[in-house]
């Protein structure tokens, strides 16, 4: 069982995959930064200041020790930024690789 592991792991679709989950966790922070550091001042900027961290609903004020509780949708809108974004990218990612796959002329087997 130990050599079948071994040679699953060896094959290169799994080594495929494990790279691009590496790559893809680093583009994610990527994308986190771009979004939280670059996007999200410059949309609050044009909207008069807002700040998406601090947007909330307050349901309950803080009491006490007692934390506020809130509905923190700033920090939904930021996640779904990065998500618009991380799409557009694999989109176009996916229209290059089928241009790519169109242009390259198909080996004939003799």
């Amino acid at each position: 069982m130990l050599k079948e592991f071994r040679t699953f792991i060896a094959q290169g679709n799994v080594l495929d995959l494990a790279v691009g989950v590496i790559i893809g966790a680093a583009f994610g922070k990527i994308t986190s930064s771009l979004v939280d550091d670059i996007l999200n001042p410059i949309i609050g900027l044009l909207l008069g200041g807002v700040d998406f961290s601090q947007m909330k609903i307050v349901l309950k004020e803080a009491v006490g020790t007692a934390p506020e509780v809130a509905i923190r949708y700033g920090n939904f809108l930021t996640v779904v930024i990065q998500f618009v974004l991380v799409a557009l990218v694999i989109f176009m990612v996916v229209k290059a690789a089928n241009r790519m796959k169109k242009s390259q002329p198909e080996l004939v087997e003799a």
